[in-house]
């Protein structure tokens, strides 16, 4: 058997689809391209396939991956070509490899996001993200599953990003914390922005990386 990582993007209308759905998706196109994958052993057996670090409901991801194990060897090229011609246009199959690191080494996520509001002015948009990365704390409810919904500051994670101005607001460009230990979703800083300011923003989120604790991209 051979483990290979199967690397795609996903937008345009495919961003709404939820993370369940994806995956019978893939499932489908990998029946229908016939590609020898390894199924579980058990009671309910199924294809093997995993998402090392699932995309949000309504983001774009411009570098999402799947593992999946081939039971005998096939060209990655027939794998990116057979499951493209079974995908809706809004995943694309760019690349397939084989696994460099494990899932578990993901530590951090990054994101590209337009700022909006039908609110306020593209200048004043840009004004209060930028205040809002300044002050010295940034409360915000965040929902966890062991202790349900509490308030966290999340300053300690806004660091290592970069704010631009744009013609309809902002652009923000950050590298948030993301895996197993912790993650921090890019629209709690959306949240933030709604609580300081008591104004409706509009966060069009694209994950464009993932790293490990080295700000090394996942391979």
């Amino acid at each position: 058997m051979k483990d290979v990582r199967v690397w795609f993007t996903k937008k345009d209308e495919c961003k709404y689809i939820s993370h369940l759905d994806l995956n019978r998706c893939m499932l489908r196109a990998l029946h229908k391209s016939r590609i020898p994958i390894w199924h579980t052993e058990g009671f309910h057996v199924h294809p093997y396939a995993t998402f090392p670090l699932p995309l949000s409901l309504g983001f774009e991801g411009k570098r999402e991956c799947m593992d999946i194990r081939l039971l005998e060897d096939y060209s990655f090229k027939e794998i990116k070509d057979n499951l493209n011609k079974s995908l809706p246009e809004g995943v694309r199959v760019f690349d397939v490899t084989e696994p460099v690191m494990k899932a578990k080494e993901i530590t951090y996520a990054v994101f590209r996001i337009k700022i909006t509001s039908e609110d306020i002015s593209a200048d004043e948009v840009y004004n209060i993200t930028n205040e809002l990365f300044n002050k010295d704390e940034v409360l915000v409810e965040k929902k966890t599953k062991k202790k349900g919904i509490r308030e966290i500051d999340i300053k300690q994670y806004l660091d290592n990003y970069k704010l631009e101005r744009n013609i309809g607001g902002a652009i923000l460009n950050i590298t948030l914390p993301a895996g197993s230990v912790t993650n921090i979703n890019p629209l709690l800083i959306e949240k933030a922005i709604e609580r300081y300011y008591d104004i409706d923003v509009c966060f069009d989120v694209v994950k464009t990386d993932m790293l490990n604790k080295n700000l090394k991209s996942f391979k």
